[in-house]
């Protein structure tokens, strides 16, 4: 992401208003990020990282590994970092070709397809908590073995049950506790990451911007 003066300004804002905090820098730059996306300061309590999520997530990005995302929002908040870092490939379940279906929605449909055919892939699911679920059912039958899934759809019906499946799965994640999140907070964690792994892997830490 390019920082311009008045971000700078906001940050400065951010860091001021958190003050001490027991965070490592990496988790810190993840959860700055989503608080300057969002202006709420509590997802300071919110943000949960696996254990190795940041260096998993982050080593799968510089392997160009592909990352499926369920909703076109999601893809559009992170392209553009995506495609001037690391260039990984971008599926959306949402716009995945399926068999007509009535079991499951459109998304937990095209997301079971993806998570099948890339099996070992970047997961973020910012919106859908059918697609959680669907994640979820195929982790636990051992069907695919994820880099990393960021999850933070809002939580009404199903998706707390969803989330505590998650925390409990040998997956590296990154979730947000509660009933918020959204798609602009899963962007925010992604283009956090994307950053952090710029930095330790990238060949140009300028980007050429």
């Amino acid at each position: 992401m390019e920082w311009h003066v008045t971000d700078a300004q906001s940050l400065a804002i951010i860091d001021s208003e958190i003050g001490d905090h027991v965070f490592s820098p990496a988790e810190y730059e993840i959860i700055r990020r989503v608080i300057y996306a969002t202006a709420d300061f509590e997802y300071k309590s919110l943000i949960w990282f696996s254990e190795h999520a940041l260096q998993s997530g982050a080593a799968a990005l510089a392997a160009r590994t592909t990352i499926v995302v369920d909703v076109p929002l999601v893809q559009v908040g992170i392209s553009y970092d995506i495609q001037n870092t690391f260039a990984n490939p971008v599926y959306c379940s949402f716009e995945t070709a399926t068999r007509p279906q009535t079991e499951k929605t459109r998304v937990a449909w095209g997301i079971e397809t993806l998570a099948r055919r890339y099996p070992e892939g970047i997961f973020i699911v910012g919106q859908s908590q059918t697609a959680l679920t669907a994640l979820m059912d195929l982790i636990e039958a051992e069907e695919i073995r994820p880099a990393l899934i960021i999850a933070t759809p809002v939580r009404f019906l199903n998706v707390d049950a969803a989330k505590q499946r998650l925390q409990e799965a040998l997956v590296p994640h990154i979730t947000i506790e509660g009933r918020k999140g959204n798609a602009v907070v899963a962007a925010a964690i992604v283009d956090g990451l994307v950053d952090l792994a710029w930095q330790a892997y990238g060949q140009d830490s300028s980007r050429g911007r």
